[in-house]
């Protein structure tokens, strides 16, 4: 069986770690370690259960320039980084390279958006990809060569296209329209207002897009209740900006080579670093059987 590619929303990962783990987790500066502990763990089990041939981990802006010039509210009420966190995210890229996995940043795009080309560029090479996310954003890029990698208690779940649906009412490819019409609060886009997403979902099924739901709703003869039509004729322009602020962009990328994991480099930098049980879990780590 081919080895998948694992790509990692970095951002995404560290921030689940700082939050589920204690900030009294230190280094050898005295400073805490929790996020990048958390982070390695969680990628040290997906290779040993996943096996993938490279690890590429994403890094982009907070809020990527296209989506805020679309609508300036985008990320806006978001807390700045704890700066307990921020100091780990400083050292993140330089441990993960000590650990033979590569790191790559956005610049003014996001992480998303460097997930879904890769995942895009490995499929084109009839490779498979592990999206390893929090995001539900991600949901879109899932087919028979993508599935997504999503956090959960007891363990990350796998979410191939079925799973999407079971879980949204749409198919993966209609998520940026699903997010448009229900809004996405953890972004903040409002979405139609009372539309909700049950209601989007609705909607989808019966009309197959963002802009046939419009249409019909600019349609006199169309059977959408009176509140339905009101919320999505009040700015219908704002709704297409909405879904193209979901919808993944495409970056030039070259396709990632293989690169096993390095658990000497590994296991000395996290020993350097005061993660001394990582460094142990490292160097006890059977690359063979992983």
């Amino acid at each position: 069986m081919t080895a998948p590619l694992l790509v990692v929303d970095t951002p995404s990962l560290l921030y689940r770690a700082f939050f589920a783990l204690p900030k009294s987790i230190k280094g050898t500066d005295g400073k805490p370690v929790n996020a990048m502990l958390g982070t390695a763990n969680m990628l040290l089990q997906a290779v040993a259960d996943y096996r993938p041939r490279a690890v590429v981990c994403c890094f982009g802006a907070e809020a990527g320039d296209y989506r805020v010039k679309a609508f300036p509210a985008y990320h806006a009420d978001r807390p700045p980084m704890p700066p307990e966190l921020e100091h780990q995210w400083e050292l993140a890229p330089g441990f993960l390279a000590a650990c033979g996995w590569s790191s790559l940043d956005a610049g003014d795009l996001e992480a998303d958006d460097l997930l879904g080309s890769l995942a895009t560029l490995e499929s084109k090479a009839g490779g498979k990809t592990l999206i390893f996310s929090g995001d539900r954003d991600m949901f879109q890029c899932a087919s028979q060569q993508v599935t997504v990698l999503y956090p959960a208690r007891g363990g990350p779940q796998l979410i191939g296209p079925a799973e999407v649906r079971e879980r949204s009412g749409v198919e993966p490819f209609q998520i940026p329209d699903l997010i448009a019409l229900r809004g996405d609060p953890s972004d903040g886009i409002p979405g139609a207002k009372g539309i909700g997403e049950k209601g989007a979902a609705l909607l989808l099924d019966e009309y197959g897009s963002l802009e046939a739901v419009l249409a019909a709703a600019a349609d006199p003869a169309s059977e959408m209740t009176a509140r339905t039509r009101a919320a999505l004729t009040d700015d219908p322009d704002l709704l297409k900006a909405f879904k193209g602020m979901a919808t993944l962009q495409p970056i030039k990328l070259k396709r990632p080579k293989d690169a096993p994991l390095d658990t000497r480099r590994g296991a000395a930098t996290a020993r350097e670093l005061g993660m001394n049980r990582l460094a142990e879990r490292l160097e006890k780590f059977d690359v063979a059987r992983a």
